[in-house]
């Protein structure tokens, strides 16, 4: 007879989504691949469809129709309210005993810690920060632009190299590099045809991200506009994992601050060293740590702390992601 399903994780982002389904002694039963969960954009049916049908394959995979519970860490589960709205749609598809949705973020964090305490930020596309005691308590942010307080991620600064370029260009703002590396990398010859193309859509909108990895390049290089913004950005993440910190009475505590998503992961020596001098300074019992593992480990990991499995099923299931 074979393993019996203790959970079934679920890390749905908005590029994509993957699903685990575990055991209790944290075996890895099954794996399954899938597209982005992005139900502001397409509704919630249709992103409950598509998520079903990646879930599916991994049920079949593990020849089981349900498990004890179901850990869903998705993206766009900003608010409780979201979260609730989500945990009923998935608590209908009747995969699971039992039912948790969390916003995404609490999957980087737990896949970065042993025990789930600690604080995470994450710099994707955009930026959110997530923390947790083993109590229960979390700290958590609305992440939902700048409606919300929020700067920085990918997306910010690309758009903030852009304006700092084009002003360059047109004499109201400081000379950068930025006005010469920004459209090179396009293969126009300056900011005015980057601009144009932009406009026209003859560069598509959704490559604009592809200018991040040309800030910190430029950066690098020494020039100092560019050098600002990633500046901006080391204050953005530390700010966040400092008031996370407070918020759970954890600044006096040694505690992990989890750094995930692209833009922190990439290891620019900049932001990184930043982020590194200005967390010892304000928070100086916080320990940074970079987690590259996937974070539907996090989401199992959630799963396996909800069924308070033994410490020798997180080490089997670790084990299976990060070897």
């Amino acid at each position: 007879m074979g393993l019996t399903a203790g959970v079934l994780a679920v890390d749905a982002g908005n590029s994509k989504t993957d699903v685990a389904v575990v055991a209790p002694d944290g075996t890895v039963l099954a794996t399954a691949r899938g597209a982005g969960f992005r139900p502001p954009a397409v509704g919630l049916d249709t992103a409950m469809a598509a998520l079903s049908a990646t879930v599916a394959r991994a049920l079949a995979a593990a020849r089981t129709p349900t498990v004890a519970h179901v850990s869903a860490c998705l993206a766009n589960a900003d608010l409780p309210v979201e979260e609730r709205q989500l945990a009923a749609a998935l608590r209908a598809r009747g995969w699971g005993t039992t039912v948790e949705v969390r916003n995404d973020t609490f999957a980087v964090l737990r896949a970065g810690v042993t025990e789930p305490r600690g604080v995470a930020v994450v710099c994707g596309a955009g930026i959110n920060c997530v923390g947790m005691r083993p109590d229960g308590r979390t700290a958590r942010f609305p992440a939902l632009g700048r409606i919300s307080g929020d700067w920085g991620g990918g997306w910010a600064l690309a758009e903030e190299a852009l304006w700092h370029a084009a002003r360059a260009q047109d004499g109201r703002g400081a000379p950068t590099a930025l006005a010469r590396t920004l459209p090179a990398h396009f293969g126009l010859p300056d900011v005015p045809a980057l601009v144009e193309a932009l406009h026209l859509r003859h560069v598509p909108p959704a490559r604009r991200h592809e200018l991040t990895p040309v800030l910190f390049a430029t950066a690098a290089g020494g020039d100092p506009v560019a050098r600002a913004i990633v500046d901006r950005q080391a204050d953005e993440v530390v700010t966040m994992a400092t008031v996370a910190l407070a918020r759970l009475g954890l600044l006096d505590e040694e505690t992990p601050v989890v750094l995930g998503g692209g833009v922190l992961a990439a290891g620019h020596p900049r932001l990184t060293d930043r982020v590194r001098a200005l967390l010892a300074d304000r928070a100086p019992r916080a320990v940074p740590r970079t987690v590259t593992a996937a974070p539907v480990l996090g989401a199992a990991l959630l799963g396996l702390d909800r069924l308070a499995a033994p410490p020798e099923s997180h080490h089997r299931l670790r084990a299976h992601y990060e070897t």
